[in-house]
């Protein structure tokens, strides 16, 4: 990639939508919405909420599936020459094998990032990524039918998230992407009611992102894709020091529609006023 920063998964819609005002080959890769292999209606409204440190989110994972998004909306990804990371994600293993199996090579396409906070209604909604056994088997299968790199996104909603992330090296992920949100809620006082129940992001959710990549760097030699609460360059600098290789940036955008060529701008001043010749010489020089 020409630059080490990404959109979040599901923060920059299709990819059009930014547009108008900054071009999508801005970023060292585009990240798709969650996929699944066939459409997905999503949540009821309200599906955000704006909190005092952060965003709560419940889309519900809404998207036109896997056939949609290639016939409608990759050909704008492949007139702009802008790699892609394809997120996708499904309610039992079957589903998530079944995705990856529609996803075909491409050049264009550089990961598969499979979202493992999904709930395994086979299980009885308990998240994919919550038990180490689980991540192991489904990223093992999913690795055996495809042929392009798999980037495994790990929920922080689990006792040791080093011990997941070994299981998911273990079953031959390619990568990590540290970290998605976390399970939160909100209570209106007035109403007496929870308005919505989804996930957490933004600033508040910053330093458990950076200590979960921090020790998942130090024991596995996979790159890792940090996440989480990253605003500005500052942020990026730093989860790049804890031992990423790349970032991706969600709620800032929704703050501020230029967040992400400002950081873009802002690692290369960073690099340039330090005597960095290369971003490499700063990944994770937090190890010693």
């Amino acid at each position: 990639m020409k630059n080490p920063v990404m959109n979040a998964s599901g923060t920059l819609g299709y990819g059009k939508e930014i547009e108008p005002l900054w071009g999508v080959d801005t970023l060292g890769a585009y990240v798709t919405k969650g996929l699944s292999l066939k459409p997905h209606h999503g949540n009821p409204l309200p599906r955000v909420w704006e909190d005092r440190h952060g965003m709560i989110n419940s889309i519900g994972l809404q998207n036109v599936g896997v056939e949609r998004f290639f016939n409608e909306h990759f050909p704008f990804f492949e007139r702009k020459g802008t790699p892609i990371i394809v997120n996708f994600f499904g309610f039992t293993e079957e589903e998530y094998i079944g995705c990856a199996q529609e996803i075909k090579p491409h050049r264009q396409i550089v990961a598969l990032e499979m979202n493992l906070s999904c709930p395994n209604i086979k299980k009885g909604g308990i998240g994919f990524g919550k038990e180490a056994d689980t991540v192991y088997q489904i990223v093992k299968h999913v690795k055996a039918v495809t042929k392009i790199p798999v980037v495994a996104k790990l929920t922080p909603e689990v006792k040791n998230i080093v011990e997941i992330a070994v299981a998911a090296r273990d079953g031959g992920a390619d990568g990590l992407t540290l970290i998605n949100t976390m399970p939160a809620a909100v209570v209106d006082v007035e109403k007496r009611m929870v308005p919505i129940m989804g996930g957490l992001s933004g600033p508040v959710i910053k330093p458990v992102a950076l200590r979960a990549v921090y020790e998942c760097s130090k024991a596995v030699a996979i790159p890792i894709i940090g996440a989480g609460g990253i605003m500005d360059a500052k942020d990026a600098v730093a989860f790049l020091m804890a031992g990423a290789r790349a970032i991706q940036v969600g709620t800032a955008t929704f703050i501020d529609p230029y967040a992400i060529p400002k950081i873009i701008r802002g690692i290369r001043e960073y690099l340039d006023s330090h005597d960095c010749r290369a971003i490499e010489s700063i990944i994770g020089i937090t190890h010693g």
